[in-house]
């Protein structure tokens, strides 16, 4: 009664990298399923260009990620996500998701 909260702030920031992590190896799980779909039935020009614009999709996200994990484990007490790093963050996985759909259609 009248105890110190057992909260530990050093848990949050860990468990967002981790989630970030998480997100990226998705991310890759994504790409490499589209390449590979688009390649799967020989090279064709539509397939080919879907693969590059997933391929530079994923590189955006990648550094958008690395830079929100760099963020949280350089700093004590980590900032909030800057809306813009928060807004890329959604329009790269939305597009990759639309490539791959397009892939699979």
């Amino acid at each position: 009664m009248g105890g110190v909260s057992g909260r530990d702030p050093g848990l949050q920031p860990e468990r967002t990298r981790l989630a970030w992590r998480r997100t990226t190896l998705a991310s890759t799980v994504v790409a490499v399923l589209a390449a590979r779909n688009a390649l799967q039935n020989g090279p064709s020009a539509i397939g080919l260009t879907v693969c590059a614009v997933s391929a530079l999709l994923w590189l955006g996200f990648l550094l958008v990620a690395h830079h929100r994990i760099s963020t949280l484990a350089a700093t004590g007490r980590p900032t909030a996500l800057a809306p813009r790093h928060a807004t890329a963050a959604v329009l790269y996985t939305v597009a990759l998701a639309l490539c791959a759909t397009l892939l699979v259609l």
